[in-house]
C-alpha cells in the first residue's frame, strides 16, 4: 500500500525526494500495523525514534496501567519529521537491524513536549543522585 492511499493526500513534488526507501516517491511498500506516536529523537541519519502510550489491563487489580512503546522509523527527506511532531508510522520490510517502520505523514506538533522531556530528564537525574547517595552510605557503614 502506498503512502498516498494511506494518508489520502497526493504529493505534488514527485521529483523532490530521491530516497528509494520513501513511501511516497520511492518503491517502499507499507503493510501491516500502523501507529500514531510522538517523535522523541532525530539524532540518527534518516531515522527517528517514535514513542506512544498504550493501556494494559491488570486483572488482579481491576485497573489499567500505562505502558510506552518505542520504535525506530525511517524518516525521509521529503517528510522530515522533527522532535515533538505527532506522526503516523506504518510497518514495512526491514530497512536495517532495528528499523521496520516508516513515517508516512506528520499530523502536527505535540503540546508541552519540551516540558514533558525536561521532567523525564529531571526524574532520571534524581534517581541517579539517590543511587549514588545509597552507595556512599553503604561504603561508610562498611568502614
Amino acid at each position: 500500500m502506498t503512502a498516498e492511499k494511506i494518508s489520502g493526500k497526493e504529493n505534488k513534488d514527485k521529483g523532490k525526494c530521491e530516497d528509494s526507501n520513501c513511501p511516497v516517491h520511492g518503491r517502499l511498500k507499507c503493510r501491516g500495523r500502523s501507529f500514531t506516536g510522538t517523535v522523541i529523537s532525530t539524532r540518527m541519519q534518516k531515522t527517528a525514534v517514535v514513542e506512544w502510550e498504550r493501556r494494559n489491563y491488570l486483572r488482579k487489580y481491576e485497573r489499567f496501567e500505562k505502558r510506552r512503546s518505542k520504535v525506530m522509523a525511517h524518516n525521509t527527506v521529503c517528510i522530515n519529521a522533527k522532535e515533538g511532531d505527532i506522526v503516523k508510522i506504518m510497518e514495512c520490510r526491514p530497512l536495517s537491524k532495528s528499523k521496520n517502520f516508516v513515517i508516512v505523514e506528520v499530523l502536527g506538533k505535540e503540546r508541552l513536549f519540551k516540558e514533558r522531556m525536561e521532567a523525564e530528564e529531571e526524574s532520571k537525574v534524581k534517581k541517579d543522585d539517590k543511587k549514588s547517595d545509597d552507595k556512599k552510605v553503604e561504603s561508610e557503614e562498611a568502614e
